[in-house]
């Protein structure tokens, strides 16, 4: 799975995989473990026992556990959401997004970008939420000027790690016939490869950050010829992972595509409800590039005996 002297993966698996960390040849390396969902759509309860598909799987207390579990093993980690947080339940009718946002804060997410599901109780509902999440939200290509959310999203936010440092940026999808323009009032869409490019350039070049992350709600597949995650790898430089969201596409392991020069970017998204979460452990080399990694799919349910 070489690409060009990049990234290559050195385990993969379905199931968690804690044991690798203390392998001998990666002890002298640096690591960062990256925790990552998408669509949870307000899917705080498990499923039912009697459900079609999904029997008694999910929940955030499972997550939660999961989550805490990883932590006790792993000293550097990053959870991030790729958005569509709200709608999907009558937990987000009743109580419009609150519960999702404070689940979110005790679970310790470090950022989220927004999906277009987020604005279902419009910028107003969104902004009246914002309180309860003790995590920014980063879009880079929603211009909030005119909008109430003026100033309360970032574009990017860079975390240390270790001596790692981490650039997280947020890309959005385009809202004009998902969402009713009612809802996102006058929040203008940017061109998502354009912003793309700026900010992993301003953060690689100019921060310095040793990988580069992008929190995407563009979708795995295109649809109607728009744009989505492997092209917006294809057609940008500097970016090392892109986290998906929209599509609710369930991968079994990170997917590496090559960037406009060639260079390996990986892609990932865990489908939707909450019952995966996402794993990539990143091994970095003495010069703080990453040239390891390993890519788990972890069903929430395995922390539960």
């Amino acid at each position: 799975m070489e690409r060009r002297g990049f990234l290559r993966s050195i385990a993969t698996g379905s199931v968690a995989a804690f044991a690798l960390s203390s392998a001998s040849w990666v002890d002298n390396r640096k690591k960062v473990t990256i925790l990552h969902t998408n669509d949870t759509h307000s899917h705080i309860d498990p499923f039912p026992q009697n459900h079609s598909k999904y029997p008694g799987q999910g929940g955030a207390g499972r997550r939660k556990n999961l989550i805490d579990l990883i932590r006790e093993d792993e000293k550097e980690v990053l959870l991030l959401d790729a958005g569509d947080i709200f709608q999907g339940t009558p937990y987000f009718n009743i109580h419009g997004g609150e519960l999702e946002f404070k689940l979110m804060s005790e679970m310790g997410y470090d950022a989220a970008t927004m999906g277009n599901h987020d604005f279902d109780a419009g910028i107003d509902g969104f902004d009246k939420m914002l309180p309860h999440a003790n995590f920014p939200f980063l879009c880079a290509n929603y211009n909030f000027e005119d909008t109430i959310l003026n100033g309360k999203t970032k574009p990017y936010k860079i975390f240390k790690k270790g001596g790692i440092k981490v650039g997280v940026f947020g890309i959005g999808v385009e809202l004009e016939g998902l969402v009713s323009p009612e809802l996102y009032r006058s929040t203008q869409y940017l061109d998502p490869i354009e912003n793309a490019q700026k900010i992993a350039d301003e953060l690689k070049e100019e921060h310095k950050c040793n990988l580069v992350i992008c929190l995407s709600h563009l979708g795995y597949k295109s649809k109607l010829n728009k744009m989505c995650d492997p092209v917006l790898a294809k057609e940008t430089t500097n970016i090392d992972l892109i986290i998906g969201g929209h599509t609710h596409t369930f991968l079994k392991q990170a997917e590496m595509h090559e960037n406009k020069k060639g260079k390996a970017v990986l892609i990932n998204q865990v489908g939707w409800a909450g019952l995966i979460l996402g794993r990539i452990d990143f091994y970095f080399d003495k010069n703080g590039n990453p040239d390891l990694y390993t890519s788990n799919v972890l069903n929430t349910n395995y922390s539960i005996g």
